[in-house]
């Protein structure tokens, strides 16, 4: 079970997968052309696609639904 979720924007995806999963080890969950998961030890990453950073807004689409980044929750 998963402790955590955090959601964060990133100015490019193809950058962030590299890091996650060739430096830090972590493997990738669901992916859309905007956003990328990755298993973080357990716990769950949202990398969204934005440019507005570092400013929140709804630029996370997920099942349909808008989403803020960043966001963060925890059991």
């Amino acid at each position: 079970m998963s402790i955590f979720h955090y959601a964060f924007k990133v100015k490019d995806l193809e950058t962030t997968r590299k890091f996650y999963i060739e430096i830090l080890g972590c493997e990738e969950g669901r992916s859309t052309e905007t956003w990328i998961d990755f298993d973080f030890f357990g716990n769950q990453l949202s990398a969204h696609l934005s440019e507005n950073l570092p400013e929140a807004d709804y630029c996370g689409k997920v099942d349909g639904i808008m989403v803020p980044i960043p966001h963060f929750g925890c059991l």
